[in-house]
């Protein structure tokens, strides 16, 4: 794959993240894909990350992902990211707080046959669980 192609591949991601698509996210996975993920753990197969997307968007009604710098090298490609979204059904046994959280991460990307073979999810999961009101921060001192 060349750079243009893969970019490609991730700015029709992100018309899929802006429609928030699941099935159109998971189109981009190959089949025996696999996704790494703070909130999901380790997904397998194109119909489990799809399944994972359609979970996210229904926990986070209103996720906006916002793509930042990219850095392609060969088949494998590092997007920085920011996330902005409300908590607005069950996750994690936790009934919706609908408190609003911002987070920002990198997303590495591994390519193969024109689609995403493997993709890890970086962030503050922690940072994450803080502005859900899912865990309390102790205060410095």
């Amino acid at each position: 794959m060349t750079r243009e192609q893969i970019v490609g591949v991730l700015n029709a991601m992100q018309r899929a993240w802006n429609s928030r698509d699941a099935a159109a996210l998971a189109s981009a996975h190959t089949d025996d894909g696999i996704v790494y993920s703070p909130i999901f753990g380790e997904v397998h197969g194109k119909a489990a990350i799809e399944k994972s997307y359609r979970d996210l968007f229904t926990a986070f009604g209103d996720w906006t992902f916002e793509p930042q710098e990219l850095i392609v090298d060969g088949l494998r490609a590092a997007q920085l990211y920011t996330v902005t979204a409300t908590h607005t059904s069950e996750i994690f046994g936790m009934a919706a707080t609908h408190r609003r959280f911002k987070i920002l991460g990198v997303l590495v990307f591994e390519f193969r046959d024109g689609k995403v073979a493997v993709e890890k999810r970086l962030y503050d999961f922690t940072g994450l669980l803080i502005q859900m009101g899912v865990i309390k921060a102790k205060p410095g001192g």
